[in-house]
């Protein structure tokens, strides 16, 4: 996914311990994560309604993902050797493929789907549209495992909504070093995940 992130390092607890992740691809995440503690100034949760995830990354969601993955028709090979193609795909490609713009769209969705169940799998509590699109996006950058693994699904599932959205600004290194697309990425997916206006960091 892009940006590529390699090396990663997740910092834990109040020791400030380093842990290194290591190479990461759609499969498996990393990033820098923070501490231990989060904000007990929580928006409301969602308890129905139209405003109620319905297990689908919204419209708003895809276009968020799509804007910060680009587009690329020629397979070709991340900075940590993965071949990848399309919006980001790394499942099955191999050096040498072109695709159309249509297949671009059905591997998206097919990612889509894993990433989607992946955070119906972890997250425990309710979600409304934005904040399930959200951490679909989240989850598409760093993977299934980093999500799992997470203070972010920690805080979340505890029912520390606004602590879950704020760990997702610490996610934003590769190789110990910010990286300014991935900084705007968890800036539009925090916004977006609190109702906000996320399309000044897209």
């Amino acid at each position: 996914m892009w940006p590529p992130q390699s090396n990663l390092v997740q910092l834990e607890g109040s020791s400030g311990s380093i842990v290194n992740l290591g190479t990461s691809n759609s499969n498996s995440g990393g990033g820098l994560q923070g501490g231990n503690s989060g904000s007990t100034n929580n928006p409301p949760k969602p308890t129905g309604g139209s405003g109620s995830s319905d297990g689908k990354t919204s419209a708003k969601g895809v276009s968020l993902i799509k804007s910060f993955e680009g587009l690329r028709l020629d397979a070709y090979l991340d900075p940590v050797g993965i071949w990848t193609i399309g919006y980001g795909t790394t499942k099955g490609i191999k050096a040498g493929m072109r695709i159309t713009e249509a297949q671009a769209e059905t591997y998206l969705r097919e990612d889509l789907q894993r990433f989607e169940q992946a955070v119906q799998d972890n997250v425990k509590v309710s979600l409304s549209s934005d904040q399930f699109s959200a951490l679909v996006s989240f989850t598409y950058n760093v993977g299934e495992g980093a999500l799992a693994s997470s203070t972010l699904l920690r805080l979340l599932n505890q029912g520390d909504y606004q602590g879950a959205a704020d760990q997702l600004l610490r996610w934003n290194k590769g190789d110990g070093q910010e990286l300014p697309g991935l900084t705007r990425r968890r800036k539009a997916e925090r916004a977006m995940f609190l109702g906000q206006d996320y399309t000044a960091f897209v």
